[in-house]
């Protein structure tokens, strides 16, 4: 298992390219299990995630060949039952579940893993294929799913925290081939299920709505092959943005999507950030003193859960106080013991993190929970006095394209060290 050696101090400066989005990538390529005809995806990041995907669809029988940033899947034949083990080890395997139900009328899907970060229920996912006609039973650790046929529906998929973006995903892949309209109420209106929809519309499915709280499917007998380019990765982008603006350095991030990260940027300049926009790259540096600010979480397009935990470490820098309250997930400050390691002054208080800043972090060993708490820790890394150790960055690659290297480039000095 690989670490991440890192010797702090050093401001960031240079340019980095962001990556395809992982969050659009995996529903896209468990899409492509809609049609027996070949797909080409584009601009698909080199992560665990997406292996973990491509071997997930190669064993219900799709034929998946990688090719550089490009994947070409075929699904010609496939079965309706998917490998427990390597579904159960990444949450987003669960979006099979919708297209092998509207393909083979049956699917039978391990219950899905990922990372630590709290409760996340399918249970909006199994409500919604109820709605469109599905019968379906957990037993073993399997999602068991069958119909006669998919009917559409009007059905609601507003949770506790807000809508269900992979439920959403899941329900419109379904939608595609089922017989009549569905209209999915509180839709997800994240950038990763507009950027499936266009996917879907090019394999010949008829949607509309995506990016709105309301989506409307009308089913199609099949669909065919496309080629598609996913979207970058807003929360790549926005990672690099706070690591740009923690090490006091400036950082030009290019081919990034600005438009799909208002909430992000909007804080940064709060802080006393200074981001600058021309076109599709955002350069990025500290304009002076930094300054405390509070965020909540938020479905989008409010501030993303999954940029929290970067923002967090940019707090401990400013003077002052600052409260960071998380409304998506309840078991999403894992990070904070580790980050308090370094020096960070940080208690919580219920679903909030107050966070008083202004002291030095100093380098240890720290160990990472999740994919976004890796991140943190690599940006307090990357600021505190002396060598931070980061262990289990398993998580980093699964979210974020060969990070180290992209870090050398801008001048830090990190090292990737086996334990």
């Amino acid at each position: 298992m690989d670490s991440l050696l890192i010797k702090g101090g050093v401001p960031l400066h240079g340019e980095v390219r962001i990556s395809g989005a992982k969050n659009a990538v995996l529903p896209i390529m468990a899409a492509t299990l809609l049609t027996a005809e070949p797909c080409t995806i584009r601009r698909v990041p080199q992560l665990s995630d997406v292996q973990f995907m491509g071997q997930i669809l190669k064993s219900l029988g799709a034929e998946v060949q990688f090719d550089g940033d490009s994947v070409s899947i075929q699904a010609k034949k496939v079965r309706g039952v998917g490998d427990y083990e390597l579904i159960r080890k990444m949450r987003g395997s669960i979006c099979i579940l919708g297209p092998l139900l509207a393909r083979l009328r049956k699917a039978k899907v391990s219950l899905p893993g990922g990372c630590v970060i709290g409760s996340r229920p399918i249970d909006l996912h199994l409500k919604g294929l109820r709605e469109l006609g599905a019968r379906i039973e957990i037993l073993n650790g399997y999602v068991s799913a069958t119909t006669r046929k998919l009917v559409g529906a009007d059905l609601f998929l507003g949770g506790r925290s807000g809508p269900t973006v992979l439920g959403t995903a899941n329900i419109m892949m379904a939608a595609t081939l089922a017989d009549g309209i569905t209209i999915i109420e509180s839709a997800a209106c994240e950038p990763e299920v507009v950027d499936l929809a266009v996917f879907l519309r090019a394999m010949g499915a008829k949607i509309s709505g995506e990016g709105s709280p309301t989506i409307t499917v009308t089913g199609v007998k099949t669909l065919h092959g496309a080629d598609h380019e996913v979207i970058p990765d807003r929360i790549e982008a926005a990672t690099f943005a706070v690591a740009a603006a923690a090490t006091g350095g400036e950082v030009t991030i290019q081919g990034s999507r600005p438009d799909h990260m208002h909430a992000v940027l909007d804080k940064l300049r709060e802080a006393g950030v200074r981001v600058e926009r021309n076109g599709t790259s955002l350069t990025v540096r500290r304009g002076g003193r930094l300054k405390p600010i509070d965020i909540t979480t938020l479905p989008y397009s409010g501030f993303p859960t999954d940029v929290q935990a970067q923002m967090m470490v940019l707090m401990t820098l400013s003077p002052g106080i600052s409260i960071i309250t998380e409304r998506i997930f309840e078991s999403r400050f894992m990070h904070v013991s580790e980050i308090s390691r370094l020096g960070a002054d940080i208690a919580i208080e219920g679903p909030s993190a107050i966070v008083k800043g202004g002291k030095r972090l100093s380098g240890a060993p720290v160990m990472a929970s999740d994919l976004r708490a890796s991140a943190a820790l690599v940006i307090a890394g990357l600021v505190a006095r002396g060598s931070t150790l980061v262990k289990r960055i398993y998580h980093l690659d699964r979210g974020y394209e060969n990070i180290d290297a992209k870090l050398k480039k801008l001048g830090a000095r990190v090292e990737r060290v086996a334990d």
